[in-house]
């Protein structure tokens, strides 16, 4: 799978053998971690893209709800579970705290981007590289920052596909909207609606921006790989 592939919610939970109900997902995997986000308006945190969409900063996770905690929103995040335990913000700290001591390499965690219901985007691998604690509202929340990785171990690409993954930058997700909006939810080259790809038109590596909409299309698995195999 290639960042900017546009999935389906099973599609997503069967590529990770697990119900992805929770947004934060510490190794969930044999060897990576994975994250859900969303910057839509009425996203619940708040998530940004630092870098030209190579740094990716996660905020953490509420309180659930409860009898003792019914507006989570005006408490801090939490680190520990009342049993003492690690939180998903707890596990992800303390892998980012031994990444930044130079105890363990970086966390592998899988990104990916709620677009619709039912509609999600796999961002790409990023590396949990730092954390921290930030005030929201009076609050404070935690905060991860996570950065691109550059390469792939996914297996079936092409040299040319890991060599373009190296300059892929996350899309930030006004210009994905604007883009699925004006493309009409499919490919460019022949009106497919399945296996889409968010393409940058120029990558990167030559120019090209991930922030303007005009140098993003949409384009279905056989033509974006079509086109990936142009590149010389």
């Amino acid at each position: 799978m290639q960042p900017g592939d546009v999935i389906a919610y099973m599609e997503m939970c069967n590529r990770e053998g697990a119900s992805l109900q929770r947004g934060m997902n510490f190794q969930l995997g044999a060897n990576h971690s994975v994250l859900l986000m969303s910057r839509r308006p009425n996203a619940p945190y708040i998530d940004r893209i630092q870098d030209s969409g190579e740094v990716l900063v996660y905020e953490g996770h509420d309180e659930p709800k409860s009898a003792d905690t019914k507006s989570p929103k005006t408490v801090d995040q939490p680190e520990f579970t009342p049993k003492g335990t690690l939180t998903q913000n707890g596990q992800f700290k303390q892998a980012a705290t031994a990444f930044k001591r130079g105890i363990r390499p970086a966390e592998r965690v899988r990104v990916y981007e709620k677009l619709f219901t039912g509609v999600w985007v796999f961002n790409g691998e990023f590396d949990l590289i730092d954390c921290w604690n930030e005030d929201s509202d009076g609050r404070q929340v935690f905060k991860f920052k996570l950065r691109l990785r550059g390469d792939s171990e996914d297996e079936g690409q092409t040299t040319v596909a890991r060599r373009e993954l190296e300059h892929d930058r996350v899309i930030p997700s006004a210009v994905k909207l604007e883009v699925w909006k004006r493309d009409k939810g499919k490919c460019v080259q022949c009106g497919a609606t399945d296996n889409l790809h968010f393409d940058h038109i120029i990558p990167y590596s030559r120019g090209g921006s991930s922030l303007v909409a005009k140098n993003v299309q949409l384009l279905c698995a056989k033509h974006n790989l079509a086109k990936r195999d142009r590149i010389e």
